[in-house]
């Protein structure tokens, strides 16, 4: 949306403190803002993103982890709904910024598909626990920054659209307008059209229709347009499932629930192991996952954070965003308080700056929107009564969006970072697989820069990196899986 934003700080005199100790304490007048402009800054942020209750339970409960255990869908609309109330309020109080955090889509994709099903899902919510650490690690040794300019820029705008596209193509498969053909069929397509290579039945409808609304209001810039046609096609879903007989909407039924309001079920939080996932998959592997989950969350996050913080003109004269440390300290709690609660990794939300549009500049919008959060705990049969073919044109728009902002980022004329970028985004949706594009995209970019004779521009750690990652598609070959 754009953004109605005050003129920067320091281009103008601080309005008279007129709200006493909260007004301090959040630096409010300081940053030309208002209590006011908060709270109506925290509104926006939170019904712009507030479809991740929604949809990252059906992300997660959708995948079965090795031993056929699927996570309760209102256990996870409790731990998705409880981790962002606390992770919200607490970088309102800590960092100050208007910065709202939830379970991150992408990563929530590597716990589903990648981790749970080769481990137990407290083995898999683990290693998204010690991924938080090593970034609580990283920020306390001042390292985050430097190792994320270890990595070219090309290379980690290729790794946001492999996301982006494998989001997408996780929402079409779930929505059913996409399906794998069996193969029995004895074919090397892997993928059709519907279930039978036409889009057949009210569930696609569903999805269909809900594409269209939701890209249509993303066109008009309408605040929520997520959120909105979420809402709408579920309503759609109930009048249609109450008329007409729909064998199966796949994981819930829209169907109003006697009571829209119940209490919160905890049953998911704490339920880790932190080392559980090594005895599984084994001691390469298992940190190959921690360091994807540890990526998925590291470039999203820092991107986030100053794109928003540049929205809100929280950056100085020189880009750099005063207290930033403060941030990212929370960031990585908030990874390790995500897998804590089984809801994945919990992370920044670019959403955020619908709160900045409507004027919040500080973390009092933070404490509105967790606020919301906290309430949402107690309205999970709402939640659960909204089918996947409504939700998932969510990840639809949030592919695009990804992809649309940093495409143009890559230097498509320097093929020695072009093609690692490439393949990188082309090799996650088509091996279904994050952390095999992010080891392809490595090792390629390494083996071209020094078949370019730019062997000393590649940074010590992604020789490393690569070469962890090229022992490890190596491990079958030798004998040691």
């Amino acid at each position: 949306m754009s953004p109605s934003a005050p003129a920067p700080v320091d281009s103008q005199l601080p309005p008279p403190s007129s709200n006493g100790g909260l007004d301090r304490f959040f630096k409010i007048s300081a940053r030309g803002s208002t209590v006011a402009r908060e709270v109506r800054g925290g509104f926006a942020t939170f019904f712009a993103m507030a479809y991740i209750i929604v949809l990252n339970p059906i992300i997660l409960g959708s995948a079965k982890d090795m031993y056929g255990n699927q996570l309760d869908n209102a256990q996870l609309v409790t731990a998705t709904a409880l981790t962002a109330a606390f992770t919200t309020l607490l970088m309102g109080v800590i960092g100050n910024v208007p910065i709202a955090l939830a379970a991150g889509l992408g990563v929530n994709t590597v716990v589903a598909l990648q981790l749970a099903p080769r481990m137990s899902w407290p083995d898999a919510m683990g290693m998204v626990v010690l991924a938080g650490f090593i970034v609580m690690l990283l920020v306390a040794t001042g390292l985050r920054e430097r190792v994320m300019n270890a990595v070219p820029l090309g290379l980690r705008k290729g790794i946001a659209i492999g996301i982006g596209l494998f989001i997408m193509l996780i929402g079409l498969v779930d929505a059913g307008f996409v399906s794998r053909i069996p193969d029995a069929a004895h074919t090397t397509v892997p993928l059709q059209l519907g279930s039978d290579g036409h889009l057949n039945g009210w569930p696609v409808l569903v999805f269909v229709i809900g594409a269209l609304l939701t890209l249509s209001l993303i066109v008009r810039k309408v605040p929520g347009a997520i959120l909105i046609s979420i809402v709408v096609m579920t309503i759609a879903a109930m009048v249609i499932n109450a008329i007409a007989d729909i064998p199966s909407w796949g994981l819930t039924t829209p169907e109003w629930p006697g009571n829209p309001v119940a209490s919160p079920d905890f049953g998911l939080i704490g339920q880790v192991s932190l080392f559980g996932g090594f005895e599984k998959v084994g001691i390469l592997t298992g940190v190959l996952f921690v360091f994807t989950v540890l990526l998925s969350c590291f470039f999203d996050a820092m991107g986030t954070i100053m794109g928003v913080a540049d929205e809100a003109k929280l950056v100085d004269a020189d880009g750099q965003m005063p207290g930033i440390n403060k941030v990212l300290l929370v960031d990585g709690l908030a990874v390790a308080a995500g897998g804590a609660s089984s809801s994945s990794a919990t992370t920044c939300f670019v959403e955020s700056t619908a709160g900045v549009g409507e004027g919040a500049r500080t973390g009092l919008a933070n404490i509105v929107t967790g606020g919301l959060f906290t309430l949402s705990l107690f309205l999970t049969p709402l939640a659960l009564m909204v089918p996947s073919q409504a939700a998932t044109p969510a990840l639809l728009a949030v592919g695009f969006l990804i992809l649309s902002g940093s495409v143009t980022a890559i230097d498509w004329k320097d093929y020695t970072i072009a093609i690692p970028a490439f393949l990188t985004m082309m090799m996650m949706p088509f091996t279904y697989s994050i952390t095999n594009g992010i080891g392809i995209g490595f090792i390629s970019f390494t083996v071209l820069r020094l078949a370019a004779g730019r062997g000393r521009e590649v940074p010590v750690a992604m020789y490393a990196v690569a070469a962890v990652f090229g022992f490890y598609y190596l491990m079958p070959a030798l004998g040691l899986t």
